[in-house]
């Protein structure tokens, strides 16, 4: 009797640890993306020149994509061609299996000046999961190079879910 209680309790609380680890593996790539932004941005204004970060399959160069699950990198970008310059100041992350990472359409980096500042338009990435947009996450960088965590909209998670 004690054991088929037991079983039932387990089994009743395997979908919620189910969702809270999901929860957690978003948050923590979103914490992972805030955190190499701020390094980028700060390798910008220590270094005085610009710098950029970008999605990256090889580690090496940055693929020209809107998709940032399979990693990224970032690196000194001296001559403006969004590509680095040298060896990349720090590569990151392969969340493919486990997640997407959708940035905003037609943005394929940042790239960030010497007075911290990230030029173009604000650009957004969503961090999600297929199956459970409820829970998906963004990161928005501003032009003023602000850098904000918090949750996607209804629109942004439908859309990013559809991408797995």
């Amino acid at each position: 009797m004690v054991i088929a209680i037991i079983a039932t309790l387990v089994g009743a609380a395997m979908p919620s640890m189910r969702h809270l680890l999901d929860r957690n593996q978003l948050r923590t790539a979103q914490a992972d993306f805030i955190g190499a932004l701020h390094h980028t941005r700060e390798a910008a204004v220590i270094a005085r020149h610009a710098t950029v970060f970008c999605p990256s399959r090889d580690g090496r160069q940055c693929a020209d994509e809107e998709r940032w699950d399979h990693g990224w990198l970032l690196a000194a970008d001296r001559d403006h061609d969004n590509q680095p310059d040298g060896q990349p100041l720090h590569v990151n992350g392969n969340y493919a299996e486990r997640l997407t990472i959708q940035s905003s359409v037609g943005r394929h980096h940042v790239r960030f000046q010497a007075d911290g500042s990230a030029r173009g338009s604000n650009l957004t990435f969503v961090f999600c999961r297929r199956g459970t947009p409820e829970q998906a996450l963004n990161v928005v960088v501003a032009n003023s190079g602000r850098i904000r965590g918090g949750h996607a909209s209804a629109a942004q998670a439908a859309a990013c879910a559809q991408q797995h």
